[in-house]
């Protein structure tokens, strides 16, 4: 059974934000209101951070560290804990977030209203509603199906694009083997042209080879 190739499959390429989009998205919720602050927050740590959908909804207050060496740690697939360090202007979001009176036992990172955990469906409606705002602004997000492994995407592209190591990009999002970082360097024609544009180009017109007689008379006595 295991010499059974495995069954060919066509591999769509990853989908991610742009920066101008990820902007746009990030300054989507209104930021007045409890829910914008939290839905504010939950998208820039999602962004910068590349969790999981369950990452994201599973964090506790006790998952993340706001002093020097700030990070968020959390417990990926095979129970795997890992640390995803953060950024200034992450921290300085979550420190505003957290002034917020917490709700229900007051454990839940990004809670809903009643203080439990937000839900697929819960988290399915704030992206919908903030990608429809953010497309306002920003033409090409219409059309486009963003979730929170979209901006898992976008988070590794971002990496990968600053020059940052395959290895240590699988390590940030957890990935089992670095194969399956390889889909982002297929991913993005922006890098594909910048390599291009450091080869040599084809100026010189097509010549047809003329073997010498030398080598004529070589290949002639083999």
């Amino acid at each position: 059974m295991l010499a059974i190739p495995s069954k060919r499959f066509t591999r769509t390429q990853v989908h991610f934000l742009t920066r101008p989009e990820v902007k746009a998205l990030l300054a989507a919720p209104d930021q007045r209101t409890w829910f914008g602050q939290r839905d504010h927050a939950f998208l820039l740590v999602a962004a910068q951070t590349g969790l999981r959908l369950s990452e994201m909804t599973g964090l506790t207050r006790g998952d993340i560290t706001l002093t020097a060496g700030a990070h968020v740690r959390v417990i990926g697939k095979g129970r795997k804990q890992r640390c995803v360090p953060l950024a200034k202007p992450t921290v300085a979001v979550l420190k505003a977030w957290l002034r917020n009176p917490p709700r229900g036992d007051g454990q839940v990172l990004f809670p809903n209203a009643r203080g439990t955990r937000l839900s697929p469906d819960g988290v399915h409606y704030l992206m919908v509603r903030h990608v429809k705002t953010a497309a306002k602004v920003c033409p090409s997000l219409k059309g486009k199906r963003v979730t929170v492994h979209c901006l898992r995407h976008t988070a590794a592209m971002d990496l990968l694009e600053h020059g940052v190591d395959r290895s240590v990009i699988a390590l940030w999002l957890g990935h089992e083997s670095l194969d399956t970082t390889q889909i982002y360097l297929e991913a993005t024609l922006e890098m594909k042209e910048r390599a291009l544009s450091k080869t040599k180009p084809l100026n010189g017109k097509f010549k047809r080879y003329r073997p010498g007689d030398k080598l004529l008379s070589f290949l002639n006595n083999l």
